[in-house]
This record gives C-alpha cells, structure tokens and sequence, in this order.
C-alpha cells in the first residue's frame, strides 16, 4: 500500500501550483495529480479557506454510480453471459448452474431465456442448454463506461434503474484559485504565550492567532425532558386548574378484584382472558380483599340489586384473587371511590391520574404492551351526562380540541357510555380521542355511596395526543428502545391550546 502524504506537503504542493498556476479548476483531478484522495485535499481547502489563502468554490453535481451488485458484473460479467459461459457443450441440470452460480443464477437464467441464448431439454425443462456459441456482453460493457465517467444513452440508464444496477451519487469538489491573504507557505501562528516565551522574551517577536470570540463553547451537558413527559406536565395542569386532585397509582400490580370486579365486569368478559392481561405466577394470587364489600360485589353479580338482575352466573373467588398488571388507572378509581364511601359524611370529589397500564397487544405503528392512562372522574349528587358533555368540552377545549363529537358506546362499568371524536386538522378526518361515561349502580350502590351520588368519567391514553403533537406517526419512536434521544434533544417545548 502507498504511503499516505503528509497534509503538509499536501498544502506545499497545493500553494505551489496556485502561486504559479494561479487556479485550480478541479479538485479532483488534482487530488489525483497530487496522488491523494480527495478527502485528503478537502480538509486542506478547508483550513487554507478558512484563513483566507485560497478562494474555493462548491461544484456540485449528480451522477450515476454502480450497486454493489453491478461492480461484481462490471468485473466478472453479467449474471447472463456468467450463465452461458457456465453451461458445458453437453448442457447441465439447473441444479448444477445454481451450484456454480448462486445467487445471479435466478436473474440470468430470467434474462438468458429472454434473449434466446438458452433452451431446454425435450421433454426435460430441468436440463438447460447452449443455443449460442458465444454472446456479446453489452450490460458488462454499459456498466463498465458508467464506470470509467463516461456517457451512455438515457434508454441504459433506465434499463439500469430499472434492474437496481445504478444508484444517483452527489458529488462535491471545488474550483480554487488565490485569495486576499495568499502566501507561499503559512506562518504557525502561536496560541498562547508559555513560560519559555516569557524567560527568553521572544514573545515579543510571536505572531498570535487571532482569537474568534464569535465561536461558541462546548454544549453544556444537561438533562432534556421527554416528550411525554412534557404533555403529561401539560395535561396536569389542566387538571389542577379545574380543581381535580391526583389519585396514588405506585401500584402497577392489582388484583382481578378491583381491576374488573369491583367495576362489575363479569369474569367470563374477554378482556379478562389471558390473551389480553398479563397475569403474574408469583405472587399469583392476593388475600387482602374487604370482605363485608367482596360478598356485595359477589352478589350483584350473581343475581343483582338495586334494580339490576346481575349476569347471573357462579361467581368465583378464585378469579377475583388473581393478581395481574393493571389494564387501567380505573381499578385505581375504584378503590378511591370505595375509600370515599366510608368517609362520613360525603364529601364530592374530583380526582384524576396519569400512570403506566398493561395490555397483552400485539406491538405496531400505534399499539404497545406498556403504555400511559389518563383519567378523570366527578362523584357529586346529581350528576346527568349533561353535567359529563360540559367537563369534556372544557377538559378538551383546554388540550387545543374544540370541534367534539360524541358516539353512544358500550363499557361493563358505565351506562351511558359515550367514545369521544376530535376533528383533527391535519388528516381532515374525525379521530376518536377518549372515552367516558357514568359509572353505574351496580358498581357504586354496593361501596356504600349514597343514593343519587353519580359519578362522571372519562379516559385517553398520553401516547396519542403525545403523537398528534409532535408529528411522530410511529409510537415505537416515542416509547422504547428505539427511541432516537437526539429527537428528545431537539424538541421545543410544548403548549397546548390552554383557555
């Protein structure tokens, strides 16, 4: 291997043509001339133009280079004329041309058979033969001109984007000639004046670097805040402006009881099959239920109350006791109701929480098994879905959503239910954004609440308005591994449409 030149000599040698030449108009080939690469003399021109000693200017232009693929044809010949030559006067089995072949064998025995330069077997479409003595390689030739800069006719160009063989290619290089502070050979200029300048004082003589006190200083080294973190902030303030008070969700791991029991969710529904919730073998069960309220909710679901029939089927313990990682932040609304019906007297409430859930979902574009719940609830007397329409036009109005709609809908635990549509701007098209309704008698009656005490609530999850946000259509680049942090870094703040 060559040995590489000097950056110095590299300069030397460039000074030298320019003070005699007075231009360079391709760097190319006089990185070539100089034998050098071109990157080599790149950096040359860089720190020569940076102090003024040379003038260069861009040439940019787009030109056609060889795939992998095609440079092994350029050399060896294309995968047709590679496929004849292979074939021995007698013919071969294709099995025989795949071994010697591999993988061109597919393309040329497609392209050889066009051309008519191969045949078959009577009877035998696995014996391949010769037809030709010998064949004129024009794609090697075509590929080799494209290599050596020269031009062929647009048609071979298509052909060859068209079987992947060429791929378009910028190229920078430059045009130079001398600038304002052109010198033969530069000074080192000294950057700071050291000990040994001083005790000889030929400090005096130096000529000092000028200092650049436009550049600016290494990036301090600081913490950024994640996407969803920021809306989450956001959303909560939202929150604490309407008077709602946060709910403790640091338990991600919950019993069957009051994830989908205590919200009279029977236990044969399918989302309690373990293809949708993620059960836990240790500990796989909880004993630390209330049991005056574990025999109401037993019984409301066996054969009902308060007005209910119930479902009407055994209901089982065993499936009330096991623990899961929690499908939503209601089974967190459940045991603040619950604690709420044993405070004398009633007081209302508004609480709300943004936490982590877990559902066994397939991962795509828009769905993980790990991802964030918001909720919001009301329990107050009198409360009708009136009261529930008013707080969602205000919730949403704040998040920047102000055309709504709402869809009658079906949810084991509210009656009404409603999901909630958005008009979104961008793809002109009505999304669905939430859900709500109000929890029913048959789950509320049986904690101890009084009656006419309603409860209103809704819930959405923080990975979509998160996405609507900030432009990312694929949640795997928000959340998990695949994350890219120089997103995170580069994102501005966000604001949504506070009123």
């Amino acid at each position: 291997m060559a040995e590489k030149l000097p950056a110095a000599d590299v300069e030397a040698g460039l000074l030298a043509h320019l003070n005699s030449a007075a231009e360079v108009p391709d760097s190319r080939s006089f990185a070539s001339a100089l034998g050098v690469s071109h990157a080599e003399l790149e950096s040359v021109i860089k720190s020569l133009s940076a102090f003024r000693i040379v003038d260069s200017t861009d040439i940019t232009k787009e030109t056609w280079v060889l795939t992998e693929e095609a440079k092994g044809y350029a050399a060896r010949g294309s995968p047709e004329a590679q496929l004849v030559a292979a074939i021995p006067p007698e013919g071969a089995t294709k099995d025989v041309l795949k071994a010697k072949l591999g993988d061109a064998f597919e393309v040329g025995y497609k392209a050889a058979a066009r051309n008519k330069w191969i045949g078959f077997e009577k009877g035998n479409k696995d014996f391949v033969l010769r037809k030709v003595e010998s064949v004129k390689d024009e794609l090697q030739e075509q590929l080799k001109k494209l290599q050596d800069g020269e031009t062929v006719p647009n048609k071979v160009i298509d052909d060859l984007k068209k079987r992947k063989l060429i791929a378009k290619e910028k190229s920078i290089w430059y045009s130079l000639k001398k600038g304002p502070e052109f010198v033969l050979k530069r000074k080192t200029l000294a950057t700071d004046v050291t000990t040994e300048h001083l005790r000889s004082g030929d400090w005096k003589d130096l000529e000092f670097k000028d200092y650049n006190y436009g550049a600016q200083g290494q990036p301090i080294a600081k913490g950024y805040a994640h996407p969803l973190l920021e809306v989450r902030e956001e959303i909560q303030n939202i929150f604490l402006k309407m008077g709602f008070v946060e709910m403790p969700t640091n338990n991600f791991v919950e019993s069957s009881f009051w994830n989908f029991d205590a919200l009279f969710q029977p236990q044969q529904h399918p989302a309690r099959d373990s293809h949708d919730t993620f059960f836990l073998t240790a500990p796989a069960a909880t004993k630390q239920l209330p049991e005056e309220y574990l025999e109401k909710v037993k019984q409301i679901h066996q054969s009902g109350g308060h007005g209910s029939k119930g479902y009407g089927y055994d209901w089982k313990r065993d499936e009330a006791e096991k623990n899961l990682l929690r499908t939503h932040t209601t089974a967190v609304s459940t045991r603040m109701l619950y604690k709420l019906a044993n405070e004398k007297p009633f007081a209302p409430k508004r609480y709300y929480s943004i936490d982590r859930v877990f559902r066994n979902e397939a991962v795509d574009r828009t769905h993980l098994a790990e991802f964030h719940h918001i909720e919001g609830l009301i329990c107050d007397y009198g409360l009708t879905l009136g009261d529930l329409i008013g707080v969602l036009e205000d919730f949403f109005v704040s998040l920047g959503m102000s055309k709504l709609r709402f869809k009658p809908a079906y949810n084991p635990y509210t009656e009404p239910s409603m999901e909630i549509f958005s008009y979104h701007d961008g793809l002109k098209k009505w999304v669905e954004v939430g859900n709500s309704g109000m929890f029913r008698p048959e789950m509320l009656l049986p904690m101890g609440l009084p009656e006419g005490v309603n409860v209103i609530a809704w819930g959405l999850s923080l990975e979509r308005p998160t996405m609507i946000l900030y432009g990312i259509d694929n949640i795997r680049d928000l959340f998990g591994p695949k994350v890219d942090f120089n997103l995170i870094k580069s994102n501005p703040l966000c604001r949504l449409g506070l009123q």
